[in-house]
């Protein structure tokens, strides 16, 4: 665990040789959602495998850059891509950039990622507000050693997702007029997507959403004392009793269609929040 922290400090420090003004805000970007990086003013980006110790983006869509800038009037730190267990990343592997965020100063955390629907009431292409979490995956990124300064040995969840920005994402929404379900998000580890069976006990057990991300970066940012927003693109919903394949290629495609609206909302909610 000394290694980790180790790896961490010396990943830090190096990117601070590359900031002009230090961030306030970090911003994980999913599946098909990487365009917010051409919106922000006075980019500079390196890819991850530039920065010492950092993880690789394996998989389609996602870019592997890390991008300092400003949108919304505030500086921002961008993860383009992120990484999921299926690729073969431990669970504090997958903690490791967060760690970074922290270690730079960051204390707000938003995430977007791509998610199959569960609710019956959703249609793809729409964004649910993740409310709450269920961890499915068997793996937590605080298994091992507590390094005390990065956070407690039992991090309450009692509030994982910030009330405080879920607010500012309904009043964005509301004065954009764009359609924000609030929703349960359900962690599993893929790659495969669910069976029939699955999706029926995933409602069973009050999911509203299912996907492969999310759950680790947020029990991290939780136990860094962070503060987190999270907002999924429905990209397909399957319902178990008329259940329909679904492809990669369709599944990428309409997280893509949801970019515009994301964006929308997500520029809101930066430009209205200030670190806590």
């Amino acid at each position: 665990m000394e290694r980790f922290r180790l790896d961490v400090e010396d990943a830090a420090a190096f990117l601070r040789s590359f900031i002009k003004t230090p961030p306030t805000t970090g911003l994980i970007l999913g599946t098909g959602l990487g365009g917010v990086a051409a919106a922000m003013e006075g980019a500079t980006s390196l890819s991850y495998e530039e920065i010492p110790h950092f993880p690789v983006s394996t998989v389609e869509s996602h870019h592997g850059r890390l991008i300092f800038g400003r949108w919304a009037g505030k500086p921002l730190l961008v993860m383009q891509g992120r990484f999921h267990l299926y690729e073969g990343y431990t669970a504090r592997q997958i903690s490791f950039p967060i760690r970074v965020m922290r270690a730079l100063g960051i204390k707000t955390l938003m995430i977007s990622c791509a998610a199959g629907g569960l609710n019956p009431q959703f249609q793809a292409g729409d964004l649910m507000l993740i409310t709450d979490h269920i961890n499915l995956t068997g793996h937590n990124p605080l298994i091992g050693p507590n390094i005390t300064s990065w956070g407690p040995r039992f991090p309450d969840m009692v509030e994982p997702y910030s009330r405080r920005l879920q607010r500012l994402a309904i009043e964005t929404a509301l004065s954009e007029k764009i359609l924000l379900h609030k929703g349960v998000y359900a962690g599993v580890v893929g790659p495969n997507l669910e069976t029939a069976a699955e999706i029926r006990f995933l409602r069973g057990v009050g999911a509203d959403a299912v996907g492969m991300s999310v759950v680790m970066e947020v029990i991290t940012a939780v136990h860094a004392g962070m503060e987190v927003l999270a907002v999924a693109a429905v990209t397909n919903v399957n319902l178990p009793d008329c259940y329909q394949p679904a492809s990669v290629k369709e599944i990428i495609a309409a997280a893509e269609k949801t970019g515009p609206v994301f964006m929308c909302l997500l520029e809101g909610v930066i430009a209205g929040s200030q670190p806590f």
